[in-house]
């Protein structure tokens, strides 16, 4: 018994030697998406260093606002657009819930308004927008449901938890290109 004790325990470390790279490499992507997450007021405030002009000259080139008529507005514009985008995007690849899907409606809605900020000086942003998410929407929506009425059927045939459940419908992909990878 003892000796069966004892050579549970070397696999056992020998798990944990192995698993520690791996922890490792998770505190520090951890680290990267919470820093980033933090830095979002900050990015989302870097529109107040742009100049309030008509036309901006940069390294990168030239802006010249027309219908905004500051490129300071115009900047200001992006910011909000993209900032909940990026936020969507970080909690869309870090979710580990069987409904994470239903995080593409917003991200899809949220760069639909980027490309349209994009867009310089559009006339008419944000106005038609619910259009292009209705066939996402289509999609999504039922989708989730489907899952959703998998998952209590097995809670109905078989005495599993919920948090089984979401374990075996989960799709884990190992790295974040797995991630994009699977959705296209």
């Amino acid at each position: 018994m003892d000796k069966q004790q004892q050579k549970l325990t070397k696999e056992n470390l020998k798990f944990r030697l192995t698993d520690k790279k791996s922890y490792n490499k998770k505190i520090i992507l951890g680290s990267i998406v919470a820093s980033l997450v933090a830095a979002t007021p900050f990015l989302f405030y870097l529109y107040e260093y742009v100049p309030d002009v008509k036309r901006w000259d940069t390294i990168f080139g030239t802006y010249e606002s027309i219908e905004y008529e500051s490129a300071n507005v115009a900047f200001w514009v992006l910011a909000m657009k993209f900032i909940p985008l990026f936020l969507s995007l970080i909690w869309f690849f870090t979710c580990r819930h069987w409904w994470y899907h239903a995080l593409l409606v917003p991200i899809v809605m949220f760069s639909f308004q980027l490309i349209s900020a994009l867009n310089f000086d559009a006339r008419y942003t944000d106005e038609f927008d619910i259009i292009w998410l209705l066939p996402i929407m289509a999609i999504i929506f039922p989708s989730i449901y489907l899952i959703r009425a998998r998952m209590f059927n097995k809670i109905n045939d078989h005495d599993k938890t919920m948090e089984e459940l979401e374990e075996e419908f989960m799709i884990k992909p190992k790295t974040f290109w797995g991630k994009v990878k699977q959705y296209f």
